[in-house]
């Protein structure tokens, strides 16, 4: 357990992130969606091991391998290494104890998640998934 725990709070690499889905790319079992379960999307690591015998788990690492190197690193800690360090936040029931929220950081974040929607490099489905954890940010 304190493995897991260590692993779900170490900040991930990009350049893991990106070897592990390669590697993917060329040897699809048993490694195919290990780089999901690094950068703690498990579902997605579990669904990528189920369809090991299809072409779909070669094409999506493909894919990932390209997308990490094009979102930049900025990007790429926003979207797992926020996710890794949440576990290990505990939870505050008050919300008077909490740290207050800049509304202008999460209207500048959801500004830039749209133009990257607009881009075409963000699907629907992803940026309504960021757009509700920022303004979860604000409630």
């Amino acid at each position: 357990m304190e493995i897991l725990e260590k692993l779900l709070n170490q900040q991930k690499s990009r350049k893991v992130g990106v070897i592990l889905a390669l590697l993917a790319t060329i040897v699809p079992w048993p490694i195919a969606g290990l780089h999901k379960f690094y950068l703690g999307q498990p579902v997605w690591g579990v669904i990528y091991c189920l369809l090991w015998d299809s072409p779909i788990p070669r094409i999506a690492c493909a894919i990932d391998v390209v997308w990490y190197i094009v979102q930049g690193q900025e990007l790429f800690k926003a979207q797992f290494n926020e996710l890794s360090l949440s576990y290990s936040q505990p939870v505050v029931l008050n919300p008077s104890i909490t740290k207050p929220v800049k509304v202008e950081a999460i209207a500048e974040g959801l500004r830039e998640l749209d133009q990257l929607r607009e881009e075409g490099l963000v699907s629907e489905y992803e940026f309504e998934q960021k757009r509700r954890r920022l303004l979860d940010r604000i409630a």
